[in-house]
């Protein structure tokens, strides 16, 4: 079991807690603390390289000295993706590479020892490509509705998260506000991170879900008792990772309402089923109509080494991807190893009702060759692609690595 928790990032939480039983779990596996504590969980690599290993250890420990000292914990990564597609149309990039680097970080600066802590919590990117085009670019340009390289564009200089997360009630409940990610909280599952996962979007995410970006809102969430939890949160829907702006323009919103149910608290990322609901207002600046949805998810856990999962979704508006959306798959964790395969389906009806259904699969494995470094090749196919339908399929291959400091 203790492996397959490293795997899957499980007793990561909101506010950088790992105490199993805390309600302050009400976040997602990217989500910038549940990453820091996944990048610092000992991993067990297919291949040692103790060299590489014993180099990196000086500044391990004085991290760690850091953050005993003053409640400050870092994070550093560089992550790098490389993809290229199949039967593009003429004139159009099969080649997409980019990379990001990123700082994150906790300051646990009030109730350090309690599960009421409350701590500042910040991320910043610099996100780069080196082809012609990122590889979140790369679906539109060969005709694919969505995006095969999910988060890697390049957009250069990001302000991530700057928010502060707080715990009460003895940690049954949990409030961020600030500047945040919604999607690392709301219509969350144990399998779904960008970092270390899966690589498309609709495989990670719900594309039927007006999916927002980076904004300043305020999210709550509460355990009405070990297994049945509610999850709310209001953002400025027109927020973006480059557009900096706190507060300035609250006048359009993001709003959801999650009700969740687990076997117990500190079961939440391994088995868990939820319904949630969504409202985008109407974006006058931008000309986009309101939209508004409802989710499903759940993924449970067999024998400590499979985690099977669904998500499905239905809206109404242009605002989305799809207004209707399914996708299934499953995640293997490899015994006495870090290593993780997984596999993803979706299907999409497109909000544009111009285009065709559309499919889309992914597969992936993840090898641990050191403590922080792991490379993820992948293969994606997209079946009917909406926007070139002179394809009967488009395929995706890409490599993604990931060294974290």
């Amino acid at each position: 079991m203790i492996s397959l928790l490293l795997a899957v990032g499980v007793c990561m939480s909101a506010f950088g807690e790992t105490d199993p039983q805390s309600a302050q779990s009400f976040s997602g596996p990217g989500s910038t603390t549940a990453q820091l504590d996944e990048d610092e969980a000992v991993k067990e690599p297919a291949l040692r390289l103790p060299r590489f290993d014993q180099y990196l250890q000086p500044w391990f420990h004085a991290k760690e000295a850091l953050s005993e000292a003053t409640g400050l914990r870092l994070g550093v990564a560089y992550t790098y993706l490389h993809q290229v597609a199949s039967d593009v149309p003429d004139g159009s990039e099969d080649d997409a590479g980019s990379g990001i680097a990123r700082v994150s970080g906790t300051w646990t600066l009030l109730n350090p020892d309690s599960k009421n802590a409350g701590k500042l919590v910040f991320s910043g990117d610099h996100r780069h490509r080196v082809t012609g085009i990122a590889p979140a670019d790369l679906g539109f340009a060969a005709g694919y509705l969505g995006i095969p390289g999910t988060l890697f564009s390049d957009v250069d200089t990001v302000l991530g998260d700057l928010n502060w997360q707080q715990a009460f009630n003895d940690g049954r409940t949990a409030l961020v506000i600030g500047r945040y990610d919604p999607n690392d909280f709301l219509d969350v599952l144990g399998y779904a991170n960008p970092w270390t996962s899966f690589q498309n979007l609709s495989v990670l995410f719900n594309a039927s879900i007006a999916l927002a970006d980076w904004s300043t809102g305020i999210a709550g969430g509460h355990f009405l008792n070990d297994q049945w939890h509610i999850l709310a949160s209001v953002n400025d829907v027109n927020g973006s990772a480059t557009d900096i702006k706190f507060f300035d323009d609250f006048g359009e919103l993001y709003t959801t309402a999650e009700i969740g149910w687990t076997p117990s608290r500190h079961q939440r990322y391994l088995n868990k089923i939820h319904l949630m609901g969504w409202h985008a207002d109407q974006r006058e600046r931008e000309g986009v109509d309101q939209s508004e949805g409802i989710t499903f998810g759940a993924n449970w856990t067999f024998d400590d080494t499979w985690m099977a999962f669904v998500k499905a979704g239905w809206s109404d508006g242009d605002a989305p991807l799809y207004n209707e959306s399914v996708t299934v798959g499953a995640i293997y964790h490899v015994a006495r190893r870090s290593d993780l395969a997984g596999v993803g389906m979706n299907w999409g009806n497109p909000a544009d009702s111009n285009l065709d259904d559309q499919v889309s699969a992914e597969l992936f494995y993840r090898l641990q060759l050191a403590q922080n470094l792991a490379i993820t090749p992948s293969l994606q196919v997209a079946i009917d692609p909406a926007l070139n339908p002179d394809e009967d399929e488009i395929w995706f291959g890409g490599i993604r690595a990931r060294l974290t400091l």
